[in-house]
């Protein structure tokens, strides 16, 4: 107990000074890695960042075609009410930790903090930080990949006759993050402005595409939005395995809040702020993402019409179809894009802070290259760049076959929520234990073990879930990877630490 309490004091005091966790051993030797990353991030942006970084009502109109497939209206509200209720729970739980350590590379550091020391720590740390920076890497790419599809969605609809190619997507794709990098590198002053830019576009977008739904669509019935539900659209015959695929859709656009604890280095009063903003984050974007499932389905028009667009997204043809303007259609759909953007903007952000901590605590392969800081542009341009790189590689996969890009950008869903229930499930068992961690002044109490059961049932419950195909049956262009790609990677950890791992620990 006091060997934990002192790792646990040498991270704390690390995590105050601007580090990202405790020094490692080899710190001494690399003076590199004694680079700070300034403080200048205060509540508001903070906040502004979680709720960027989710974007969750333009979430639901970006995922909505995979939810009316699999159950459809109750699926759609229902499930995303539960989901509600299993994020906050998550958030709560990672809360609690960021209030008593806040370290940018958060779940590794805190899986090696708190995993039982008979069960090697280490070895889990370093398990814990390839799921962490893969699934982060991978939601960078599909942000990248979703921004460029649904514009090529927005093409087509204005464009009749034009037809729709893969390569079309690749290059957009590029573009996009070609244009985040350049504000990624040079406009990190500017990371606040931006943040709080996306934040007002966020609910500003939000009021006035509920009003236009509101004014001009068709509208449904109280039973439809609460009660109906669809079957056999997806191929799967029983209910229940169409409810829990098609609630999924609600559960992925709550995931991801977790982005702001890796700008904890840069973050004022980091132990106060970053767990505020990661519970408001998942609060606020949930209750704007009910509003607007409830509006769109209240104003859906045809359904099945919406599913048969050839623009790809459902929301979009229910835009047409409320507006009966390919223009009205249009600005509502680039009310997505948009947020989308700074979305895809900040998390770049995060994950180059992600990957970063990682080599700076020498868990990375090549770490003392990657953990370095630009000395005038005060960003990781190194561990930036390798971001970008994995991303441009990922890319390349769309030229030629979606679904196995798909099942690359499905990893980062597994892979958060199995680092949650690792990260979770470790902190629970020292509560358990009678070994609670050193408290600030703030944590759950008598609620926390509750909350923090309820979470690591409902990573478990996602977990299974996820690695089902959506749709049946089952061909090699919608077959869900996710779950090999999943094994893939943990794989690769495994091979990391046998070969060097355990030795730079």
């Amino acid at each position: 107990m006091a060997k934990d309490e002192a790792i646990e004091l040498a991270i704390r005091g690390g995590a105050e000074r601007g580090d990202p966790g405790s020094p490692s051993k080899d710190q001494s030797h690399a003076p590199s890695l004694r680079e700070r990353l300034d403080r200048f991030i205060t509540l508001k942006p903070a906040i502004a960042f979680g709720l960027t970084i989710l974007s969750s009502w333009e979430g639901i109109g970006i995922t909505l075609g995979a939810g009316l497939l699999n159950r459809g209206p109750t699926a759609l509200v229902w499930g995303l009410l539960l989901s509600t209720i299993g994020l906050i729970a998550i958030a709560l739980s990672l809360a609690e930790m960021a209030l008593i350590t806040p370290v940018v590379g958060a779940q590794y550091r805190w899986t090696g903090l708190y995993a039982p020391r008979v069960m090697t720590p280490a070895f889990w740390s370093l398990v814990q930080g390839w799921l962490t920076t893969f699934a982060w890497i991978s939601l960078i790419t599909a942000g990248m990949y979703i921004a460029a599809s649904i514009t090529q969605g927005v093409i087509a609809l204005n464009n009749p006759t034009y037809t729709p190619q893969l390569w079309h997507v690749t290059l957009l794709m590029y573009a996009y993050l070609v244009f985040v990098v350049v504000l990624n590198i040079y406009a990190r002053k500017l990371l606040v402005v931006i943040e709080m830019f996306g934040g007002v576009i966020h609910f500003a977008f939000f009021i006035a595409t509920i009003i236009t739904l509101a004014v001009t669509g068709p509208k449904s019935s109280a039973s439809f939005v609460f009660t109906e539900s669809f079957f056999g659209l997806s191929g799967w015959s029983n209910h229940a395995v169409q409810w829990c695929l098609g609630l999924l859709s609600s559960t992925a656009v709550l995931t991801g809040f977790d982005g702001v604890i890796h700008l904890s280095g840069e973050v004022k009063d980091a132990p106060s702020k970053v767990p505020q903003s990661m519970v408001l984050s998942v609060i606020i974007n949930a209750v704007l993402a009910f509003a607007f499932i409830m509006v769109l389905l209240f104003f859906i028009g045809d359904p099945m019409a919406a599913l048969g667009t050839a623009t790809g997204y459902p929301v979009i043809e229910i835009y047409l179809q409320a507006t009966g303007s390919t223009a009205g259609a249009t600005v509502l759909t680039y009310f997505i894009i948009v947020p989308l953007i700074v979305s895809n903007f900040s998390v770049l952000a995060s994950v180059t802070r992600l990957v970063w901590a990682f080599a700076r605590d020498n868990r990375l392969p090549f770490s003392s290259f990657f953990s370095a800081i630009h000395p005038t542009l005060r960003v990781p341009i190194r561990a930036l760049g390798l971001v970008v790189a994995i991303c441009i590689l990922i890319g390349l996969i769309t030229i030629g076959n979606t679904a196995a890009f798909f099942a690359i950008i499905s990893l980062s869903a597994i892979s958060l929520y199995i680092s949650y229930l690792f990260l979770i499930s470790f902190f629970l068992l020292r509560k358990l234990g009678g070994r609670h961690p050193l408290y600030r002044p703030f944590k759950l109490g008598r609620l926390g073990i509750p909350i923090n059961i309820f979470a690591v049932c409902w990573c478990i419950f996602v977990i299974i879930w996820l690695p089902f195909p959506p749709i049946l049956p089952v061909t090699a262009a919608n077959f869900n990877y996710g779950g090999p790609i999943m094994a893939a990677v943990i794989i690769i950890a495994l091979l990391d630490w046998c070969i060097s791992g355990h030795k730079r620990f």
